[in-house]
């Protein structure tokens, strides 16, 4: 199987550039807030921590069925400062989706707290569940949201997602169902 790469996503006031190793040092500075890992967890990384994880990540995972696309978020386009990050896991479809059901998207984002407030987290979050949806491999697309954390699930509603009845590790599972091939996604006006 072949893996699906990151690709540049730009939106009106957004740039999803794939992420490098060299973000790490930018990216430890705009994910520095501590509040930012209220609800998943964790302490801010260090600019060195970051750049290991960030060359882990572009090594790819181990199993080749999956896929690991991640991208910083610029503000303002080429030249604009980094403001946070998403992220697409994409791989098999579990045992309880239908022959022809496509890959599974989970995705995440996170925009760092002077950044937030101003629309950029559901902004990168449609532009990656409509560069998903573009994907003809790409069947469902899926966040795994804490229960209290109501920007995010104000995002993933935005970006065309529904919670479902399924937990992990204490999150809601929000799923947008591919019920047709390749069915474009088309998110709301604001």
């Amino acid at each position: 199987m072949t893996r699906v790469e990151a690709e540049v996503i730009g939106t009106e006031r957004l740039s999803l550039v794939p992420q490098r190793v060299e973000h790490a040092r930018e990216m430890a500075v705009v994910l520095s807030d501590p509040a930012l890992h209220t609800f998943i967890g964790g302490e801010p990384a260090s600019a060195e921590e970051l750049r290991a994880r960030y060359a882990r990540m572009a090594a790819g995972p181990a199993d080749p069925a999956v896929s690991w696309c991640n991208w910083v978020v610029r503000l303002g386009g080429d030249r604009g400062p980094l403001v946070g990050t998403v992220q697409a896991t994409i791989g098999p479809a579990g045992p309880d989706r239908p022959d022809g059901a496509g890959l599974v998207a989970d995705i995440a984002w996170v925009v760092g707290t002077t950044a937030q407030g101003r629309g950029i987290a559901t902004e990168a979050a449609r532009a990656l569940v409509g560069w998903l949806e573009q994907r003809p491999e790409v069947g469902d697309i899926a966040a795994y949201i804490h229960p209290g954390h109501l920007a995010s699930q104000a995002v993933a509603r935005a970006a065309g997602l529904e919670p479902t009845d399924e937990w992990h590790d204490g999150e809601v599972r929000w799923l947008r169902e591919r019920h047709e091939p390749h069915a474009p996604f088309r998110p709301e006006a604001r």
